[in-house]
Parts: structure tokens; sequence; C-alpha cells
């Protein structure tokens, strides 16, 4: 008998604030500190809550990459991602309220694959189908520009 999967789930995370910076996150077994710089009279003991953001980006586009190349057969030999934002400080600074924060993401995917071309445009097309992270930074607004790097190996 197979075993069908939910597609619709809950999912629950919860914080604790032991400082005005920090917080403390659980999701599941795993915690994750987010805070500020020690010039903003934080710890620094873990990335800003922008670049928790960010790097939830980055880290969706592996998963669904792969999965991707995956279902469609495609080897991924190397994969290395970077992201950079242009970040619109006015909200953040109590200035005014800013619609779009993040008016551009420039996000830089190296890849290493024998794969052909139409099965690259496959990768690419899908990701931003399938990337729930990226698919929540388009819908605010934000550009996000997809930069391939690609090395045939």
């Amino acid at each position: 008998m197979a075993i069908t999967q939910k597609t619709l789930v809950s999912m629950a995370v919860s914080a604790e604030c032991p400082t005005h910076a920090r917080t403390n996150v659980r999701a599941g077994t795993h915690e994750i500190v987010i805070d500020e710089l020690t010039s903003r009279g934080a710890s620094d003991l873990g990335p800003t809550p922008i670049e928790t953001m960010i790097a939830s980006l980055l880290g969706c586009a592996n998963v669904i990459l792969n999965r991707v190349a995956e279902k469609n057969d495609v080897q991924i030999k190397a994969l290395s991602l970077a992201a950079e934002a242009s970040f619109d400080r006015r909200g953040v600074m109590l200035e005014e309220e800013v619609a779009v924060p993040f008016p551009e993401i420039w996000l830089t995917i190296n890849l290493t694959t024998p794969a052909n071309d139409s099965q690259v445009q496959r990768l690419k097309s899908d990701l931003g189908r399938y990337c729930p992270v990226s698919k929540v930074i388009r819908q605010s607004g934000t550009k996000l520009q997809e930069i391939w790097n690609i090395t045939r190996a």
C-alpha cells in the first residue's frame, strides 16, 4: 500500500527573546540564534534577521534545485550559491514605512553539470516555480534576479 503524504501541513516555530536583539528560535529539535551586531548594542551571536531571511533563500534554492535535478535525471556535480540584496533601511530605522524593503536581490547560482541546454533551462524554470522562499520574495514586490553560471563537466 502506497503512503500518501499530506499536501497541506502545519508548521510551528517558537522563540525566546533574552535580550532586545537576540532571538533563540526553536524549530523542531534545532535551535537557531538570530542576533544583531555589537555596534547595535547586541552580542552578535548569530546572523541578523535580514541575513537569516537571505540565508533561507539560499537553503531553499539548494533543496529545490537538487529535487528538480533528481526528478529530471540531471546530474549536479557541484553547486554553490550567493545572494546580494539592496535593502531600504528607512523602515527599520523607523523613518517611514517601506512597501518593498528589498527592491532587488541578486541570486548567483554556480552549477557544474553535464546537462544539456534544455535540461538546464528546465532547472531554471522549475526553481522559480517550486521554491517557496523565492515565491514569497517575488510576491512581496522584490525583483529577484537569478545569475546562472554553468560549467559543463
